[in-house]
């Protein structure tokens, strides 16, 4: 069995290691101007430090908007904001019938918006001011200023959000009601922490993502881990792995292959979208049907581990530009290490491999969680944190007392939807929950192929904003 703690770290974004260099990617040209706000470090505290100021980058388009119109924010999340905002079409898509302006703040200590520069991540003394409560006063303060500072204080603001993002607009609709007077929380995991979900959710609906294509498929990624365990043990085991995996150097790590394999089926289990994309890696449409099948198309006699391999090839290399793989070498093109200081500070969500997954059985010991922390940063998770700030077992009851105007929209298909609010709680906090989607797939530009069902349930969502805007214009 494989300890949790040693597996990669699955989140919206985040399989990669901190020390990993940035990759230049090409960044993709946006109907956005840039700026960049002088934000407060440290919202909670006035130590002489607190006031230091840094740059927060945002981006706008004001193509369709006009005062007192509403203004359509994205909470930014564990990456650079251009990353998003590409991703994000829907809002693009909408703008124009709502005369929206739209805005895409970047969370702190992402991409351009680092409050030490390059020293922003040197030691626990400065990654100190990385956590989701900071970031949701910086959202307050920015969306303040740039209200008055376009003498459109009337105008209703809307909070969008996929992922942590999603966690965050939810977050932020209960935290600041009077500055958005609404939340679209798309595939936001707000029960995944503590002991408010079964901890192996998360693999047991990646595992069942494959199954559901073919149980030939499921079963040949399940005996794979124990042929690449076999395999460890031989005198020539790295020298054999590198040759069976084609990678560019020499491995160094059995546990290097096995992250590969494993990080390839979880995320195209989350990006299973019904049209082609390219949110984590250029993939076809419905990635996973298109991964079984190869698997399945090989002949029996070929080993299960040279099967996993062949698929898992479609993650990395659907482009068909590598000639061979940088496993040990993968690059963080979206600048997301951040997410493993969250994840050793407050954002601690426990995961598990039951027998019933396709992933080996592991379990979750804090001790030793925390003990990794300790060595990394110095400072230990605090695993209660979130379920006190926000809510824990109780949440449903908060929302239903305190919240209002929040909608969730999760697809099953997509792992993180097991945390995420699946039933109405009241008239005004909705679950839109699909069969068939994956991560913040409706977030997605529309496309003429896009599926009947994933047409409703934007269209839905517009329906329920416009519910919202077109009471408070009316109570104005």
């Amino acid at each position: 069995a494989i300890p949790a703690n040693s597996l990669p770290t699955f989140f919206p974004g985040a399989a990669y290691q901190s020390l990993i260099k940035q990759a230049k990617i090409s960044k993709p040209k946006l109907p956005f101007k840039t700026h960049y706000f002088p934000q407060t470090l440290d919202h909670f505290t006035f130590q002489p430090k607190s006031s230091k100021l840094f740059y927060q980058k945002y981006l706008i388009n004001s193509d369709y908007w006009r005062k007192g119109a509403p203004i359509f924010v994205y909470t930014g999340n564990e990456g650079n904001i251009e990353w998003f905002a590409a991703n994000t079409g829907f809002m693009l898509d909408i703008a124009p019938k709502f005369k929206a302006l739209l805005v895409f703040i970047e969370h702190r200590f992402y991409g351009k918006s680092m409050p030490f520069g390059k020293d922003s991540y040197q030691s626990a003394k400065t990654l100190g001011y990385l956590n989701s409560q900071q970031a949701l006063a910086d959202f307050a303060v920015l969306i303040t200023s740039l209200k008055q500072n376009l003498s459109s204080e009337a105008s209703p603001v809307v909070v969008f959000g996929g992922s942590y993002g999603g966690m965050l607009a939810a977050w932020f609709r209960l935290k600041y009601p009077h500055i958005a007077i609404g939340a679209l929380a798309s595939s936001a995991p707000i029960l995944q922490f503590d002991k408010l979900i079964p901890w192996s959710s998360f693999y047991d609906a990646v595992s069942q993502d494959f199954k559901d294509v073919s149980l030939n498929c499921y079963q040949v990624i399940k005996g794979s881990w124990a042929e690449l365990e076999a395999m460890s043990t031989q005198k020539q085991a790295l020298a054999e792995l590198s040759k069976t995996f084609r990678t560019c150097k020499s491995l160094h790590s059995t546990a290097s292959a096995l992250d590969w394999l494993w990080t390839a089926f979880v995320y195209t289990a989350m990006v299973n979208y019904p049209t082609k994309a390219d949110f984590m890696k250029p993939l076809p449409a419905y990635p996973v049907q298109k991964m079984c099948k190869i698997i399945d198309k090989i002949p029996s006699g070929a080993t299960k581990l040279s099967r996993a391999f062949a698929a898992a090839s479609l993650y990395y290399n659907y482009s068909r530009s590598e000639n061979c793989f940088k496993i040990e070498h993968e690059v963080d093109g979206h600048g997301l290490h951040g997410w493993d200081w969250q994840t050793c500070t407050e954002m601690v969500m426990p995961m598990t491999c039951s027998k019933e997954s396709m992933f080996p059985p592991s379990g979750f010991e804090y001790e030793e969680f925390a003990e990794q922390c300790q060595m990394k940063y110095g400072v230990s998770p605090r695993p209660h944190w979130i379920t006190t700030e926000f809510g824990g077992e109780r949440i449903q009851k908060v929302l239903k007392r305190f919240g209002s105007n929040i909608i969730f929209s999760n697809g099953m298909q997509d792992p993180w939807s097991r945390g995420g609010v699946l039933k109405n709680i009241s008239s005004s906090i909705i679950a839109l929950v699909t069969e068939k989607g994956a991560h913040h797939v409706d977030f997605r530009s529309a496309t003429k192929k896009d599926p009947k069902w994933l047409i409703q349930l934007r269209k839905q969502e517009v329906e329920i904003i416009q519910k919202w805007l077109n009471e408070y214009y009316a109570d104005l």
